[in-house]
Formats: structure tokens, sequence, C-alpha cells
């Protein structure tokens, strides 16, 4: 049995988780900070709530399950950036990844900052390799296509939401990247193509949704879609060389099942397996724990 990893970004100057508890999380974005709701933060706040308001800028209402509305409490604009600096292994290179943030009605705004963790993995992975072929499935607003293609990978980015895709396009050309290709498409349909057509790709990423739809209607539901969708992503995995990151931010999801997901093709092709959870630091000394993980790792 592996054992289990629990990781959170460093040095994410723009970002900082400053407390969390009874449902939220507040934290800054750049020079803005904001309010969110938090399904994992079931413990008390650290900090008086009369000072969580008095500090952000601005605080999400949930209306339903899945959208809402801004409350502005201080003066903010609606979009703004911020910029993450992905680095090598010991820190000897640098790249600047930049981010246009956003107020959507999704409660989201552009970037998951825990995501930095894996953004700092794939560059220093993809940067030893000459011409590598990378995948962003389920892939939002694009950090880590940004990643990937700041190490000089062919990048395909893969996501089924239009406006996403806009989006990404929009980060790429902010952190002076080019030549990422966009694939609006569904990303187990995608997938199962690529599969067909025997391409093959020395890295991949995806961080799936708990329900999701693709560009066609297509429904994702991630306890009935992920065993499919691993089987299909591992035959196009570079069995030579390669990286290969699960995440999966579900209720209830033990570690335990990215690496039961993905322990037979460790043990056939001797890749090195890590599982564990991701999480964010707070200034208040609570953790916020963001999913769990499985990753690949061959070289």
């Amino acid at each position: 049995m592996s054992a289990i990893h629990v990781l959170s970004p460093k040095n994410f100057k723009d970002y900082e988780l400053i407390d969390c508890g009874d449902f939220e999380k507040l934290e800054r974005f750049g020079k803005y900070v904001t309010i969110r709701p938090e399904p994992q933060a079931i413990w008390p706040k650290v900090f008086n709530a009369k000072d969580w308001e008095k500090e952000a800028h601005v605080k999400f209402i949930a209306r339903s399950s899945s959208s809402g509305e801004w409350k502005k409490l201080k003066t903010m604009p609606d979009q703004w950036e911020i910029a993450y600096n992905a680095q090598l292994a010991g820190g000897s290179k640098q790249a600047e990844l930049k981010f246009r943030l956003g107020l959507t009605a999704f409660k989201h705004v552009g970037v998951f900052p825990e995501q930095a963790v894996n953004w700092d993995k794939i560059y220093s992975f993809l940067y030893t390799l000459e011409k590598p072929k990378f995948l962003n499935l389920f892939a939002y607003t694009g950090g880590a296509s940004l990643a990937a293609r700041a190490a000089g990978a062919d990048v395909t980015h893969v996501d089924s939401i239009k406006q996403v895709l806009t989006w990404a396009n929009e980060n790429m050309q902010k952190s002076g990247l080019d030549n990422i290709r966009w694939m609006l498409d569904d990303a187990l349909k995608f997938v199962k193509k690529e599969q067909r057509r025997g391409n093959f790709y020395q890295g991949i990423i995806l961080d799936p949704p708990s329900y999701g739809h693709g560009p066609a209607g297509e429904k994702w539901k991630l306890e009935e879609n992920i065993a499919d969708m691993m089987q299909s992503v591992l035959q196009i995995l570079d069995p030579e060389k390669h990286l290969l990151i699960l995440n999966a931010y579900s209720l209830g999801f033990s570690a335990l099942v990215p690496e039961n997901l993905l322990q037979g093709y460790a043990k056939k092709h001797k890749s090195t397996l890590e599982i564990g959870e991701l999480c964010l630091p707070s200034k208040s000394g609570m953790r916020l724990p963001l999913g769990v993980w499985g990753s690949l790792r061959k070289v």
C-alpha cells in the first residue's frame, strides 16, 4: 500500500487562505478578499465572523446548489489578474503564469489555487523531455496547460464549455505563451478517439467534477464514469516516460480510490505510484482538504 501524502502549494504570493469554517472560506486573490461557500469546512471559524466581513471585498450568496450572486462589501472590479511562478524542483528556473479572475455566477473565480502543486510537478517533469505531448482533461481555465506549454510541451486542452476555452486562451496570451490546442469536446469521448488513433502522451492530468455535462449533453458522474475514463486514459499514456495526475474532488472519496485505479498500470509498467490529499493551509491554522489525488511517474 502506498503512503498517503498531503500536499499544499508554496510560494503562491497572489493567493492566501485566511480562514475557513462554518461551510465558508475567506481567501485573498491578489488585492481582493472573497468569502465563498465551502462544503468541506464543517468546523467553526477561527476568526470572528464580523472580522471576515470587515476584511472581505465581496461575498458569494448562494441561490441554489449550483449558482448564486456576489454581494460587494467594498469597491472592487468584476475582473482582475493574478500570477503564479511555476518552478523547477530546486527553484533553478521559473515560468510566470498569469490568470484573469472574475466573479462568476457559480461561486468560482477562475482558478483552483490548490492545483499549483500540480503545475510545479508538470513544469518540472516536462521540462526535462524533448518535445513532450501533454493532455489536460476537464481543463477549466488552463493552469496545468500553461505550465506544460511553458515547459515546451505540445499541449492539448479539453473542456466542454466554450466560454471556459475562451477564458483559458486569454490566460495563455497573458502568460506570453502560444499554440495550445483547444478542444471543445466531452473528455471521455475525446480520450476514446485518441485511443483509436493510437496517440500517446507523456503527460496527462485530469481533474473531473463530481457531476458535469459534455457539449452535446453527455452526462458525467464521477462514481459511474471514472473507471471507464481511467482505463481509456491509461491506454494513451506513453509507457516509457510519463507523468499522470488524477485529482478527485468528491466528498467521501478516499485516496485509496486513485490507488486502486492506477496500481495495475504501475505494476505492469514499473511506474512510481503516489497517492494523497490536496489541501490549503490557512492563516488561522486550519488546513482545508480539497480532494484526493493519485499519480504515476516514470522517467
